[in-house]
């Protein structure tokens, strides 16, 4: 089976005393953000909540399924049902890589990969960074794979994946009864969606 990449967008970020059980339902394959600030749950006042909950949460991992939607339902689930009160608010599955990553993915060197950028080797125009991370400039794959030429499959299969599972996720959100099970979503998916075999 593939593993599949992919970023998770939560409710809130996780408290310290939620780590565990995340960690036993997933053997640490997922990571998450964590409320640094939040006192110990007992000690935790209706404010800190708030301010918990007015913060965005993120779980990025590489997880192996038979499909993307498959992959991303069954770690939906892991993160839900570890800690209460987080929800999966919307998935990402066009992964931000470092310099290193990149050169990982097309098979580079990192000063190679740092000359393509720059512009000083190779075609011009290099796609922009998306943004900075802890000093770290960081770029979109599907951006990168097209400008090396190269055809990713699981960028085909994401694509529509993820528009119809944040789709999903955004209708259990304000119409919880109506909005199918995800085995259905998965099930509906796989039927039309190719993926990776």
């Amino acid at each position: 089976m593939p593993s599949y990449d992919f970023a998770l967008i939560l409710s809130r970020p996780f408290h310290e005393d939620e780590l565990d059980p995340l960690f036993d339902r997933t053997h640490g394959a997922v990571t998450v953000s964590i409320a640094s600030d939040a006192p110990a749950p007992a000690h935790r006042s209706p404010v800190d909540e708030l301010r918990s909950a007015e913060r965005r949460g993120n779980a990025s991992c590489s997880w192996t399924g038979p499909t993307l939607a498959a992959a991303i339902m069954e770690v939906v689930e892991h993160v839900e049902a570890s800690a209460p009160g987080v929800h999966v608010l919307q998935v990402e599955a066009d992964p931000l890589l470092t310099i290193r990553d990149i050169a990982e993915r097309v098979g580079r060197s990192l000063d190679s990969v740092r000359h393509a950028i720059t512009g000083a080797r190779g075609a011009a125009g290099f796609p922009s960074s998306e943004m900075s991370s802890a000093g770290h400039r960081l770029w979109r794959w599907s951006k990168v794979a097209a400008w090396y030429g190269i055809e990713d499959p699981q960028l085909v299969e994401a694509k529509p994946t993820v528009q119809a599972i944040n789709g999903w996720l955004a209708l259990r959100d304000v119409v919880p009864d109506v909005a199918p099970a995800p085995e259905e979503v998965t099930s509906a998916l796989s039927l039309v969606i190719p993926h990776v075999a």
